[in-house]
């Protein structure tokens, strides 16, 4: 593995490089997607999709909301050295917290099961160890006069659903095409040893349950019969400090991020107003009290519960009635609430100004500085030993944080099984002072980011990106402590 304190020599052109990065914030592109008139009164929702998990071949790089565009090929001229993803899990049920006071339907899981059991290392070798297969199956008792608030059904809320672990098989089998079969970067699931792939290949996850479940599809999506033979460890940051969801305690980074989604915000208050009628009538259907502030803070509880059941639409989900007066959610309705959540996030990790900036580079510092560190050492010369490739699994809010850092052109909320790839090129003919190069890619597609140091970040010199890193977080989060204690304005 890495050695966390090797440093990158900068040569002349890399010193030059640093010193000239640009860590100021730059306003995204005016689009569809952060423009409030169309957000209230568009129609449809800009081409998105909302209701499958399936893309057609035509519309390949549209994004959508269930199961968003993975990955795609390099560039021949440069040899690929390590590739670095964080991914938001697949789609789920919704959270406990986003149902309505009456749900018109249950919403079971039986088709699965949550493996949850200890079991000795040992016992990849010696049978004698290996303990019973047990999993969660969810009961509702009919003498307990107790029942939980919202959901009714034997999921978790949330779980990765059947469709979910569906479709994170299939990313695994989508990223084993291009780094294998395409590029011949990873080896073979098929290699002489079968293990070949264990010494290169490195799995994270956050404290969080579903993202272990995406990572044990994924896994067997990537290896096959060759992730079945022994376990595949996961690594995972202690609770309270996990730097992938993130947990670490960041006074300064929750309270500016929480500032911009209140009346303290001109932009965010005038949105709210302007969709009193549309709140209204989503409470009327659905029974949700218009004194419930969590529904009423933002978008992000009507559009999760909305969305997932779009998404499971063809397990028998539709959109939901009042049972009283027989008015629906029409997709009208739900069209408008996703346009607004897309709005929402727009505002809040890019079109908010510097505070955008600076609350997630407090908030997520740390795993930008973790992922500096990987970059770093393999560019120094096998810092990280055998591992070419690390896959982060984690959620929305780590996406975005990310996406806000890179200053992102358009901004998106990040749909399910979202992507960010940082892969590290060598120029095999180099001749320009710049030895290891970068292209991030998001949504399959090289990302075009608004700060001008970065721009479309596609076989960027690998200093720049480590200069602009290291003056927003410092190498090896030096700068963390102190922007997660002090105050960042808005």
């Amino acid at each position: 593995m890495m050695n966390p304190t090797s440093s990158l020599v900068l040569s002349a052109a890399a010193a030059a490089s640093a010193a000239s990065v640009n860590l100021d914030w730059h306003a995204p592109s005016a689009s569809a997607v952060n423009n409030l008139t169309s957000a209230l009164q568009a129609s449809g929702t800009y081409g998105f999709i909302f209701n499958t998990s399936r893309t057609p071949d035509a519309q390949y790089g549209t994004y959508n909301w269930c199961n968003m565009p993975h990955d795609a090929a390099g560039e021949d001229e440069y040899e690929l050295r390590y590739v670095e993803v964080i991914q938001r899990h697949h789609k789920r049920t919704p959270y406990a917290a986003n149902a309505f006071p009456v749900e018109p339907y249950r919403w079971d899981c039986d088709d699965q099961g949550l493996y949850y059991f200890g079991q000795s290392l040992a016992a990849d070798t010696d049978a004698s160890k290996r303990s019973a297969q047990t999993y969660w199956k969810g009961t509702n008792s009919t003498i307990n006069p107790f029942v939980p608030a919202g959901w009714i059904g034997s999921c978790q809320f949330p779980q990765i659903t059947s469709g979910g672990l569906d479709d994170s098989r299939t990313h695994g089998e989508d990223l084993y095409d291009v780094y294998h079969s395409l590029l011949g970067f990873l080896p073979s699931r098929e290699a002489e040893d079968g293990e070949a792939w264990r010494r290169q290949v490195v799995y994270r996850v956050t404290n969080n349950q579903i993202t272990s479940q995406v990572a044990s599809q994924l896994i067997a999506g990537m290896w096959g019969e060759s992730a079945l033979t022994r376990s595949v460890p996961l690594l995972i940051q202690a609770s309270g400090v996990d730097s992938l969801e993130p947990q670490y305690p960041c006074p300064s980074g929750t309270s500016a991020f929480d500032r911009l989604k209140t009346a303290a915000t001109a932009r965010w208050q005038q949105h709210l107003d302007a969709a009193r009628p549309l709140f209204a009538t989503l409470d009327a259907i659905s029974g949700v009290p218009p004194t419930d502030t969590a529904f009423h803070a933002s978008f992000d509880h009507y559009y999760d519960n909305l969305s997932a059941r779009q998404c499971h639409g063809d397990t028998g989900k539709p959109l939901p009635c009042n049972a009283t007066t027989g008015e629906c959610v029409t997709q009208d309705l739900a069209d408008a609430v996703y346009r607004l959540g897309q709005w929402e996030y727009s505002h809040l990790y890019r079109d908010a100004g510097p505070a955008a900036l600076r609350s997630s580079a407090a908030a997520y510092g740390v795993w930008i500085a973790e992922l500096a560190a990987h970059l770093r050492a393999v560019s120094s010369g096998g810092g990280m030993g055998d591992v070419r490739y690390f896959h982060n699994v984690a959620h929305d809010g780590s996406l975005s944080r990310v996406l806000a850092i890179l200053q992102i052109d358009v901004m998106v909320w990040p749909g399910m099984g979202s992507e960010v790839v940082f892969e590290v090129y060598r120029k095999k003919e180099a001749g320009d002072g710049s030895e290891h190069y970068v292209r991030v890619l998001f949504g399959g597609r090289p990302l075009k980011s608004s700060n001008p140091t970065l721009g479309l970040i596609d076989m960027l010199p690998l200093e720049t990106l480590m200069a602009y890193f290291d003056g927003l977080v410092g190498q090896n989060a030096s700068l963390i402590k102190g922007k997660c204690n002090g105050s960042i304005p808005l």
